[in-house]
């Protein structure tokens, strides 16, 4: 079973074997408004805990995704160039942007789990 980790600039990995699906959480995407663009970083670049991702740009505003691990991205979502809502609807499922082959999987000990994530947003 995948289990899913966040990050407290908002971004979520779901984890399953050495490959985490990443994206933004729902209130993450909540805060945003509505998303009108999605940049994505290319199959095979090296990405480092923390570092750039990819690029969010909503009706208020343009935000980086950092990546919540190390890692090669092994996939994106190209569904989302031409249907950026879709991280609007569907953040946790159809509104991924990312996988990434996971480099060290210490890395996410570093990361909430849903509940502490949950109980994270309620200070915000």
């Amino acid at each position: 079973m995948a289990e899913t980790r966040y990050s407290k600039d908002h971004e979520y990995i779901r984890v399953e074997g050495d490959v985490g699906t990443v994206g933004i959480s729902d209130y993450a995407q909540s805060q945003l408004g509505d998303v009108v663009f999605v940049e994505l970083p290319a199959v095979g670049k090296a990405l480092s805990k923390g570092g750039e991702a990819a690029v969010v740009e909503s009706v208020k505003a343009a935000s980086e995704v950092y990546a919540p691990v190390s890692g090669e991205v092994v996939e994106v979502n190209a569904e989302l160039e031409g249907a950026p809502g879709t991280v609007n609807e569907d953040p946790a499922g159809k509104g991924w942007f990312l996988k990434i082959k996971i480099k060290d999987a210490a890395e996410l000990d570093a990361l909430m789990n849903e509940a502490e994530y949950q109980n994270y947003v309620k200070t915000l």
